[in-house]
């Protein structure tokens, strides 16, 4: 199956996402679309799976010319894609999502299904147990399940977007050997990503785009430096570690039990204190997500001890919690962060302080329009959010952080996040360790930790398995204490 894009012009206003981008995809291969975040290239693939209309150009496939005007018209044609957060039904069971789209005319479906999926997911090693609420699943193990819904409707050109952010190593390498089966079994696959490593293991070539338009084509074997130069203005300079002096102990947590996730907490005991900033390691479900909502207040734990400053913030609500200084920034931008159908302006007006039940709008879109430059974020006060890159997603919640928080919660900051914008991410998060905030954050990326932790604290199955100091380990060490061989 051969798959032709020609002059793909995507407009927002006067914000040209895509500009006259040229692609073509050959069955069989994998096919890298690299960029910087607000490249382009998430727009580009959601026009080739029909999520969204293009503004101009064609796209051809195996010759005929065809217009797809939603995800369903593309999947007709044999094009799906996977996005990076998974559009599944976390309480539904893992048929049940298997199940959507499909219709067999059977009297017995669900067991046509089960039967469809078992050998589905055997033959790339996936594993997954029909019954399994979602809800249970990793962010890999449910990508898995979109992989196998979508090569069960027939579709032949497979896109993912940023697949690697957020899952486990061996979660990795079995998504990597699942893509080049279905490569060697005359399937095309469109990978979107930032990471070169990435890059250079799975693809056959890549396109490079910066700011709507493509940079260059390129055939395996890779050049590195030569892909950063398409990649980016400048090379990006990594953040370096700040040398923290902690003072006074900010958040303490004595023998803390609760539920949520897959082993929720068992007895955590940690201790922050103020200016340091401390990252937390583990496999996806280990105990670090509830962490962060207990730390926050956002739920509440079954037993034990919390205090902020000294005070007891057991029975506290989350909006008590952000009035004794702790702010939390979630993963999921578009889910917890962000309202999807408002504009940059109304989360200004949402943010704000309200006179009685008045919004001050003109103060909204002052904010916005400061904000907007402040954070360099590529966009309009009147821009949608869910049309904003994620790296501008990311930038827009952080310029709604107090100025002088006492304690930072952040889960997976820099997710999704090519290297540039991760970076700034830091810089501009080690502005309130200077001003003694004390951060705590989650990554999936080990080299992130060493990189700007002071201390790291290793979850693994819902406990605390090691508390090191960031100069004294690496990422190799952390990948075998996630792994639970302390």
């Amino acid at each position: 199956m051969r798959v032709e894009l020609e002059n793909i012009h995507k407009h927002y206003g006067s914000v040209r996402a895509n500009d006259g981008v040229d692609l073509s995809v050959q069955g069989g291969e994998i096919h890298g679309i690299l960029g910087e975040n607000g490249a382009g290239k998430s727009t580009l693939m959601k026009v080739l799976s029909g999520y969204i209309r293009k503004t101009a150009g064609t796209i051809t496939v195996d010759g005929r010319q065809v217009e797809f005007r939603s995800p369903g018209k593309a999947s007709e044609c044999g094009i799906g894609m996977l996005y990076q957060d998974p559009l599944d039904f976390l309480n539904l069971s893992v048929l049940d999502n298997f199940m959507l789209g499909q219709v067999s005319g059977l009297k017995n479906e669900r067991e046509y299904y089960r039967r469809k999926l078992l050998p589905l997911s055997t033959h790339f090693n996936f594993n997954l147990d029909p019954n399994s609420p979602v809800s249970r699943l990793t962010i890999g193990e449910r990508q898995q399940l979109e992989i196998l819904r979508l090569l069960s409707i027939g579709i032949k050109v497979l896109i993912l977007d940023e697949p690697t952010t957020g899952i486990s190593e061996i979660q990795k390498q079995t998504l990597f050997a699942a893509l080049k089966q279905l490569a060697r079994e005359g399937k095309s696959v469109l990978l979107i990503s930032h990471k070169l490593e990435d890059t250079q293991v799975l693809c056959n070539r890549v396109t490079v785009l910066r700011r709507g338009k493509v940079t260059g084509h390129m055939e395996a074997p890779f050049d590195t430096r030569q892909l950063l130069d398409q990649m980016f203005d400048q090379l990006p300079t990594p953040p370096s570690r700040l040398k923290a002096s902690p003072g006074d102990t900010i958040l303490s947590m004595s023998d803390v039990v609760s539920t949520g996730g897959r082993t929720g907490l068992q007895k955590c005991n940690i201790l922050v204190r103020k200016g340091e900033v401390v990252g937390l390691a583990g496999l996806e479900g280990s105990g670090q997500g509830v962490f962060l909502r207990v730390a926050s207040g956002m739920s509440r734990p079954k037993s034990g001890i919390v205090e902020v400053d000294g005070r007891s913030m057991i029975g506290k609500s989350h909006r008590e919690f952000k009035d004794a200084g702790v702010t939390f920034v979630p993963t999921s931008r578009l889910e917890e962060g962000l309202v999807p159908g408002l504009d940059i302006t109304e989360h200004f007006a949402l943010n704000a302080r309200k006179t009685r039940f008045f919004v001050r709008w003109s103060n909204a879109l002052s904010a916005a329009k400061e904000k907007i430059e402040m954070f360099r974020i590529s966009g309009r006060p009147r821009s949608p959010v869910q049309s904003l890159s994620g790296g501008n997603q990311q930038r827009l919640l952080l310029s709604f952080l107090p100025e002088a928080p006492r304690l930072l919660l952040l889960e997976n900051p820099t997710r999704g996040l090519d290297v540039e914008s991760a970076h700034w991410v830091w810089r501009h998060l080690q502005t309130y360790t200077a001003r003694n905030t004390s951060i705590v954050f989650s990554s999936a990326e080990l080299d992130e930790i060493v990189m700007v932790a002071d201390r790291i604290l290793v979850f693994f199955d819902g406990k605390i398995v090691k508390d090191v100091r960031a100069e004294d380990t690496d990422s190799r060490e952390l990948g075998r204490a996630i792994a639970g061989e302390i």
